[in-house]
């Protein structure tokens, strides 16, 4: 086996949320593979590379508020994700302050670019995708990728994204009135050990000065959504830095992003309309790329 393979997953890394048991209908399989750090991560694979044809290959991550959420909690997105048509490869980072499970997330990219021939085909392109806490992770992880000018990204997927750690929007207030704290609240004070951390961009992507130089952002929040405003905000911020942006704001999507992170069998709501996205960005951003 060589010797960056994905290997039968193990006992969960003891810094990462556990596994429970894959929901019976997923057609996926839990691999542990080694970063170049050498740190091993297990990862869930959705979807197979099709003969002749190259898939859109994603590298996900799951939302939990940065307290909570494993690999499960990852499955209705991951599994709106091939069902639009992608291979993807669902992270169970670290539930660890900044930067850790940024670099992992990082670590990951470079593995599923280096494998992107045998996971998604020849010419396959490689996007991020994540929901709430995972959403701070994808955008996190862009800007990392930028500035290291590698890997080279066709997308970035925000669904829902965790990135304002003063939790103080409109939208936020909607959702938890007058109470003083909250399990996002209770996240940023888990992921950010100091208040430097909050000014790093890596670690709030939000702040990031320079945005310039990031791949095509399809930004995703429903109309009672807590992170609604923040989403749209950094939305706003991209396209003001001449980046191409698509943006929809579902009516309707009740309880987001609650809905977005159920294990089990459950229908998500505009379960259909957020996958015919994904359709959408993937051909608009595959269009892109071979123009």
């Amino acid at each position: 086996m060589p010797p960056d393979a994905p290997r039968p997953a193990p006992q969960p890394h003891p810094a990462a949320a556990p596994a429970k048991a894959q929901p019976a209908s997923a057609r996926c399989v839990d691999s542990a593979i080694d970063l170049a750090s050498g740190e091993p991560v297990v990862v869930r694979m959705y979807g197979r590379k099709k003969a002749g044809h190259a898939s859109p290959l994603v590298v996900h991550f799951h939302g939990g508020a940065f307290v909570s959420g494993d690999l499960d909690n990852g499955h209705t997105v991951a599994h709106l994700l091939e069902g639009a048509g992608a291979v993807v490869v669902s992270v169970a980072y670290p539930l660890t302050p900044f930067p850790q499970p940024v670099d992992t997330g990082y670590g990951v990219l470079q593995w599923v670019h280096r494998h992107r021939t045998k996971l998604g085909g020849q010419g396959a392109l490689v996007y991020l995708a994540g929901e709430e806490a995972g959403g701070n992770l994808v955008a996190a992880v862009a800007l990392m990728a930028r500035d290291q000018a590698h890997p080279p990204l066709a997308g970035q997927i925000l669904l829902s994204p965790m990135l304002d750690p003063c939790v103080g929007s409109a939208s936020q207030r909607r959702t938890t009135g007058d109470a003083v704290d909250c399990k996002w609240v209770q996240g940023w004070r888990n992921f950010l050990r100091c208040p430097r951390d909050a000014e790093h961009p890596y670690a709030v992507p939000a702040s990031a000065h320079r945005l310039a130089g990031l791949p095509p952002t399809l930004v995703l929040v429903g109309d009672t959504d807590p992170m609604r405003d923040e989403a749209l905000a950094y939305a706003a911020r991209l396209h003001a830095a001449g980046l191409q942006v698509t943006q929809h704001v579902f009516a309707k999507a009740e309880k987001w992003p609650e809905p977005l992170l159920e294990t089990g069998p459950h229908e998500c709501p505009c379960a259909g309309a957020v996958q015919e996205e994904f359709r959408r960005f993937f051909e608009a951003t595959r269009c892109r790329e071979s123009s």
